[in-house]
């Protein structure tokens, strides 16, 4: 079962398990687990890697598939993220702006230094908000959504998220310390904000003790 932080007629609000695939692609992909659960159509209007877990929004039905898709457009629907990397970033907090370059094939994601065909750019800003064995806990705010962009954006400064093989961790025991913590939308004639955090496993355990 899916864990629903809320639903109402236009939308669902849940926690996507880690491993399991956001979009409709697989045989136990998010839409078609929701739709068994909820009874309902499910619009994806937004992702997270299948190795990713945390708190999505799913629309359920079309108008308001466009409505949310228009906010994260806009920059209205905001995304934040908690992440464990594997060394302290240089500085506490910042912005990190980069142009990414997505490799089909590898399935990929690499930063470049200039603008040509297939090359996005790709913004966020972070904070440090706790340190402990080496390794820094951080909060991130995505300005854009760009495939594996906390991670490659990271790994490209030499602070890789914890069990990001993938991005150069060393680190294999875990899965990629990576979660979406919040998403805040207008919906209702409102602001809505809806969190959850990761469960107290490693590498999230250092920062609860």
């Amino acid at each position: 079962m899916i864990k629903i932080l809320y639903e109402d007629e236009n939308i669902t609000v849940c926690e996507k398990p880690v491993g399991v695939s956001s979009q409709s692609d697989k045989s136990n992909d998010m839409v078609k687990l929701l739709r068994e659960q909820c009874g309902s159509d499910i619009y994806p209007v937004h992702r997270l890697d299948t190795a990713v877990g945390g708190v999505m929004v799913f629309a359920k039905n079309k108008k308001a598939a466009a409505d949310l898709s228009s906010q994260i457009t806009s920059g209205e629907f905001v995304k934040k993220y908690l992440a464990v990397t594997d060394s302290v970033p240089e500085k506490r907090q910042g912005i990190y702006e980069d142009l990414l370059f997505k490799d089909s094939r590898s399935n990929k994601s690499y930063v470049v230094k200039r603008e040509r065909k297939g090359v996005k750019k790709a913004s966020l800003e972070y904070e440090v908000i706790a340190e402990a064995e080496g390794k820094a806990l951080v909060k991130i705010r995505l300005f854009t959504g760009r495939t594996h962009q906390i991670r490659v954006q990271f790994a490209s400064r030499r602070t890789p998220l914890t069990g990001d093989g993938k991005y150069g961790s060393r680190v294999n025991s875990c899965n990629i310390a990576l979660w979406s913590y919040s998403v805040e939308f207008n919906c209702k004639g409102g602001k809505m904000c809806f969190k959850c955090e990761p469960d107290n496993i490693f590498p999230w355990n250092l920062f609860t003790k």
